[in-house]
């Protein structure tokens, strides 16, 4: 993924998960935004800007999960769900905020949150190692990611996302998390 990540902190001292969320929630929109232009780039036909949103809330859900994952077991209990919930909350903020800018007026975080809430429920049951999500877990992902595509182009849009855009964007979180977090990421 040729996307350059911003990890580093302008100013020195200790930082607060919430603060460390806001970095992480800013760069999972980047890497999903990227992983939906590239589908494009690869031929795949999205469609108006709704069905583009569609497709980066997917990714960002996608993504939070990876991130959940990676945390758990290396943060304690309460901070892991202090960052997650920063997370969940900086990132309803950022979608609010470019989807209003990118689509018009409206009200989007509360859409993201309820998907966002619906995926962990989906996840929940995938397997993710240190090697990286199950193929039911990137499965899931190609399967919302088709769904949300469904207007204009569905043919190779589950096998593409499987294939080539999931592996980047988990690649992308697992740098992002380590270099945030200070954890290890496993593979």
């Amino acid at each position: 993924m040729a996307l350059r990540l911003k990890t580093r902190f302008s100013t020195k001292g200790p930082k607060t998960l919430e603060q460390r969320a806001t970095v992480i929630s800013s760069n999972l929109w980047r890497i999903a935004q990227h992983a939906a232009r590239h589908m494009e780039v690869e031929g795949l036909k999205l469609g108006g800007d709704r069905q583009v949103a569609r497709v980066i809330v997917e990714f960002i859900a996608f993504q939070v999960q990876i991130a959940d994952r990676i945390v758990y077991g290396q943060l304690a209990e309460d901070d892991r769900r202090t960052l997650i919930n920063a997370l969940g909350r900086q990132l309803a903020r950022n979608v609010q905020e470019n989807l209003a800018e990118f689509i018009g007026p409206g009200e989007y975080a509360e859409s993201f949150v309820g998907t966002l809430n619906a995926r962990f429920a989906e996840y929940a049951d995938c397997a993710y190692t240190e090697k990286g999500p199950s193929y039911n877990f990137v499965r899931i992902l190609g399967e919302k990611v088709a769904e949300a595509m469904a207007a204009t182009e569905t043919k190779w849009v589950l096998e593409h996302v499987m294939e080539i855009e999931a592996p980047e964007v988990v690649n992308a979180t697992r740098k992002l998390v380590g270099e945030v977090l200070g954890v290890k990421t496993g593979g």
